[in-house]
């Protein structure tokens, strides 16, 4: 749950947030060491007396300007590559999961259990101790820790986005259209998120919520359902 005057990332419930929170530490180190360097030589540069200025060609400086930023793009690229590729990976007996937006509530399916129901935000003069205002559902969608799950998203409406910054997701809901991820959760909680596309009136009214709990709980809910 974010807090006021948060400057870090939300703690990462799902593997693919893990592998993003890396990716950015890997490019704040690139970024900063640049910074540095430039900032270095433009201070040394300025100090200097200028003695190389009649230097017309260095073919080892060249070498060195043209491969170091190939090196420093292969560092980008790879763990690039790594989230793109994991967020398509076919897991294999993935728990489905479908969100559908409307104007201005969320509902929810689980196909292989034959279940569905719809989530609304609670009414915030009736907010309880524990519960967030203006983030909290009547029915909370639930979900396993380590199982593969493929969340589907689309919308019966106008725009809608359904997005958890704790999983890094944002999926984009769409009239006629079915857009879709994979994702493995890391551990139980529960997540708050909301809907990122400006889609009426009350956009700012239709949170979401997960739970997400061990496999011997799952399986619990879903016979008590």
């Amino acid at each position: 749950m974010a807090n006021w005057f948060q400057y870090f990332f939300l703690d990462s419930l799902s593997f693919q947030m893990e592998q993003s929170i890396f990716f950015y530490d890997i490019l704040m180190v690139i970024i900063c060491s640049i910074t540095g360097f430039v900032f270095s030589l433009y201070i040394f540069i300025t100090l200097s007396e200028m003695k190389s200025n009649s230097i017309l060609e260095d073919s080892l400086l060249e070498s060195l300007w043209t491969c170091f930023p190939m090196i420093l793009m292969i560092a980008i690229v790879i763990p690039s590559l790594r989230i793109l590729y994991t967020m398509e990976e076919n897991f294999g007996n993935e728990i489905l999961f479908k969100t559908t937006g409307h104007q201005w509530y969320w509902s929810y399916e689980y196909p292989q259990f034959q279940i569905s129901f719809d989530s609304f935000m609670l009414n915030p003069l009736n907010i309880q101790e524990f519960e967030y205002r203006l983030l909290d559902v009547n029915n909370r969608a639930v979900l396993p820790a380590l199982l593969p799950i493929n969340i589907s998203s689309s919308s019966d409406d106008v725009l809608h986005s359904w997005t958890i910054p704790a999983w890094s997701l944002k999926i984009d809901s769409i009239p006629g259209k079915i857009n879709q991820t994979k994702l493995i959760l890391s551990k139980p909680g529960i997540v708050y998120g909301q809907c990122s596309e400006i889609c009426g009136a009350n956009h700012s009214f239709m949170p979401i919520v997960i739970e997400i709990l061990s496999l011997n709980l799952f399986n619990t809910w879903l016979n008590n359902f």
